[in-house]
């Protein structure tokens, strides 16, 4: 009788560590993802203010994919990096 408590307990903690691996395999990308949502809403914001106040100077940066993405994940050294490319690079 002890000895089939004792495998049910271990049979339990073992489904216990498969559901903590198998959800932690699964919700890292989901965070991943998440993360890289948040940081390009927030680029592309940075962009929108800039470019909003950079049309008084007809100074824009465009916004696509990789400029809200590099704003996003840099965040203002994005942005003045960004700038600097423009300038260098011109049009």
């Amino acid at each position: 009788m002890a000895g089939e408590t004792i495998q049910l307990l271990f049979a339990a903690l073992f489904l216990l560590f498969l559901v903590y691996l198998l959800g932690s395999i699964f919700l890292k990308p989901l965070k991943l993802v998440f993360k890289i949502l948040i940081n390009s809403f927030f680029g592309l914001l940075i962009l929108w203010a800039f470019n909003f106040f950079g049309a008084y100077f007809h100074f824009f940066i465009p916004l696509n994919w990789l400029t809200v993405l590099i704003a996003g994940f840099l965040g203002l050294p994005g942005l003045v990096l960004l700038i600097f490319l423009r300038l260098v690079l011109g049009s």
